[in-house]
């Protein structure tokens, strides 16, 4: 086992690297379990104990009463990220903290305690399109609030804050922080918000893009690219899980999720925003949290983001 420990956003994160074939990590809380994947009786007892609505706070015709009557929340979401989205390979299920959010919600409205969430696969560049063509209900996909994307989809939230970080191979030690990224070979997810950030911090860096996270760690891994940078909430999920990998610096940007809406049914927001300040106050929020990522940082839960706080929200 291989132990990095970094500072994100004013708290020290203690990466637990796995290299045991098939071993868990100590603190998972589940023995057996594969890096980054999740106690599932745990996880599954957190979201059956969390609120349901009040039928009086769904009127016909509103977008949760048409999710209720169908019986399943239809969400865009990821599949690879440790501990925010990770497929099991053996069941197919999905589990981390967005997606133990998503069937919270699906919960708080059909009172379903599991099996109410169909995910479609949404990417960076594929989340605004599927909630406008209508494919899917919501986005929670580490989506990040911004003014931009908020001309085209609604955000609930926020419900979680990170900050754009750096990942490079395990013996580099050349990247410390941002401005060392000038000259060097600097991969991310194509239409990110990391693109800008490092457009404007490293103006220097040669920019390659991938659709997948997993594509942005490989290059990394291969040599292809000097360095990866996306949020660090993900980063840290990546590096849990490869000792071949770490994070160095400190965030050199905030980024606030929301869950991506339809933009033109304004009840959607509005009921969703109602959702996460009643899991925010019954600690069904802090409790999903210490079962997925609290895993793998140090310290109790960090307190949620303000409805409405940032720019876009």
């Amino acid at each position: 086992m291989r132990i990095v420990t970094i500072r994100a956003l004013g708290v020290l994160v203690t990466v637990l690297s796995c290299v045991v074939a098939l071993g868990g990590c100590a603190d998972s809380g589940a023995a057996h379990m594969l890096p980054g994947t999740t106690d599932t009786d745990r996880y599954d007892a957190i979201i059956a104990n969390s609120p349901v609505a009040d039928p009086a706070s769904i009127p016909p015709g509103s977008w949760a009463d048409k999710i209720r009557r169908r019986g399943t929340l239809k969400v865009g979401s990821g599949d690879t990220t440790p501990f925010f989205a990770l497929r099991d390979p053996t069941t197919g299920r999905v589990t981390g903290f967005d997606a133990g959010l998503a069937e919270m919600l699906a919960h708080y409205i059909t009172g379903k305690p599991t099996n109410a969430v169909a995910i479609t696969p949404a990417h960076v560049d594929t989340r605004e399109p599927l909630l406008q063509n209508g494919a899917v209900d919501a986005v929670v996909a580490t989506y990040s609030i911004t003014p931009e994307r908020a001309t085209k989809v609604a955000f609930a939230g926020p419900y979680y804050s990170s900050g754009d970080a750096i990942m490079v191979r395990a013996g580099d030690g050349a990247i410390h922080g941002v401005s060392d990224l000038n000259g060097k070979t600097v991969a991310t997810q194509a239409n990110s918000t990391a693109v800008l950030a490092l457009q404007r911090a490293a103006p220097a860096a040669h920019l390659v893009t991938f659709e997948h996270d997993s594509e942005c760690v490989a290059a990394v891994q291969q040599g292809r690219a000097d360095a990866y940078v996306i949020d660090q909430v993900i980063l840290v999920s990546d590096a849990s899980t490869d000792p071949g990998v770490k994070v160095v610096g400190e965030p050199f940007t905030q980024e606030s999720y929301g869950i991506g809406l339809p933009l033109g049914d304004p009840t959607a927001k509005a009921f969703v925003d109602e959702w996460l300040q009643k899991i925010y106050v019954t600690g069904s929020w802090a409790k999903l949290w210490k079962a997925t990522l609290g895993t793998v940082v140090s310290g109790g839960a960090p307190t949620p983001p303000a409805i409405g706080s940032v720019a876009g929200s």
